[in-house]
């Protein structure tokens, strides 16, 4: 039973959280010292503030633990849930965004933990797109983000 792929993918999702990464801050670090006003400001149009990055991450994080579980899950591009309003996330509020993005890390892990290389490997969520494509999808997908969120930051010039 070879657990590589698994150990790798578990690595890289506990270094974009909070981490030492070679290639910049990790999450905690970028979105630790953003104040509740700040998390909510968009810096220019066109351009997400980090809240709604962060409920984004967090939408696709659950996405993706549905499909992993076995569980049906219809988010698409065109979900409400995808992008939601800044209105709609103050209503949340950032400390419970931050709270849901720590909680789906941690749960994400916790699957993972027991599973091996084989069951990533040859299980599918539909045909022909395996689990390992999965989650090394979820990888990709908070890597970009967390780039995206660190322009936001530049832009709106938090001084950190």
């Amino acid at each position: 039973m070879s657990r590589k792929i698994v150990e790798n993918i578990i690595f890289q999702l506990r270094d974009i959280q909070n981490g030492k990464t070679w290639y910049d801050d990790n999450l905690e670090n970028k979105i630790e010292p953003i104040s509740e006003t700040q998390a909510f400001e968009r810096p220019i149009p066109g351009v997400h503030s980090v809240a709604e990055l962060i409920s984004h991450i967090w939408v696709w994080r659950m996405h993706g633990i549905k499909l992993l579980q076995g569980q049906e899950s219809n988010l698409s591009v065109d979900s409400p849930e995808n992008w939601k309003s800044n209105e709609e996330l103050k209503k949340i509020g950032w400390k419970k965004l931050k709270t849901d993005l720590r909680e789906s890390q941690a749960e994400l892990i916790a699957f993972l933990s027991d599973k091996d290389d084989d069951y990533l490997e040859n299980n599918t969520y539909k045909p022909s797109h395996t689990l390992k494509y999965l989650v090394e999808g979820i990888v990709h997908h908070d890597l970009y983000h967390l780039g995206q969120i660190g322009i936001t930051i530049k832009l709106l010039d938090i001084n950190r």
